[in-house]
């Protein structure tokens, strides 16, 4: 006799105990290697790094073998390098200019056109921003902290309070299950845990609200900008690597962006967390 068909609804709650139960455990691990900070998050940013790229090398279809694959992998194996050397940021920067500048060119050489670039800038800059804005200090630390409170608050709030209360959809053309009520309860969320850590080394009320709610959105925005480029490729996850949430990709979008937008603000404004 085969099993009983299992009850309505039970395959959504062991896909959402999954989801939980990866979140955390990956929580734990990334919140150890923040507090250990040095060499062990540059690991963990460099892993985050190629990891992405690995992702979006196959979504796209870069072609191992090929003179173009060897550009693009070679040019972001270098970068990885220079982070986990914790070489200076101009060098860094420097470097992920001339990678993707050359795997660009090699891309209209040898044929690829301009995916395997941008996924190489991308990867790149994300990896970077997470490692320079950690570094060595507490300032570091605190910066880091405070990007995960906001852009993980955004995204636990975003998905209950989209599936509590439903309504119109954000962006239903690029990812069909997000709504406006989940994105105003993201926004909310980053408020409520971003603006006390932010106030806590010092920037006033204000200034507080505006980075968390600009990194809210702009983790959002990543979210949707990784929706949008895995419909166009026609792939349902970025990869399988993380039981429940698919690939890497899908589990840091909003974060790298958030890395990419703090780091700038850190740099053209006097924030607390700058070092």
């Amino acid at each position: 006799m085969s099993d009983p068909a299992p009850p309505p609804g039970g395959k959504t709650r062991s896909n959402l105990q999954l989801r939980i139960l990866s979140a955390v455990v990956l929580a734990a691990v990334t919140l150890a290697l923040t507090w250990a900070g040095g060499v062990w998050f540059r690991v963990f940013a460099v892993a985050v790094m190629l990891l992405m790229f690995l992702e979006w090398s196959a979504m796209v279809g870069l072609k191992p073998g090929r003179p173009h694959h060897a550009f693009c992998w070679g040019g972001i194996v270098l970068v990885a390098g220079a982070v986990l050397t914790g070489q200076g940021e101009m060098a860094i920067f420097a470097l992920i200019l001339i990678a993707g500048l050359a795997a660009l060119v090699s891309g209209i050489v040898f044929g690829g056109g301009m995916a395997g670039a941008g996924g190489l800038v991308y990867s790149g800059l994300s990896g970077a921003c997470l490692s320079l804005l950690r570094g060595d200090s507490i300032e570091g630390l605190a910066a880091i902290v405070f990007l995960f409170a906001v852009v993980w608050g955004t995204d636990i709030f975003a998905y209950f309070v989209g599936r509590a209360l439903g309504g119109p959809k954000l962006a239903p053309s690029i990812s069909p299950g997000k709504t406006w009520s989940g994105a105003i309860g993201g926004l909310v969320a980053a408020m409520i845990f971003g603006v006390p850590l932010a106030m806590a080394v010092g920037d006033g009320p204000f200034f507080a609200a505006f980075i968390a709610l600009t990194l809210s959105v702009v983790s959002q925005l990543g979210d949707l900008a990784e929706s949008s480029a895995k419909r166009r490729y026609g792939v349902k996850d970025s990869g399988h690597i993380i039981p429940g949430h698919g690939g890497v990709m899908d589990r840091v979008d909003g974060l790298v962006a958030g890395a990419i937008a703090l780091y700038v603000i850190s740099v053209v404004f006097e924030t607390g967390f700058a070092h």
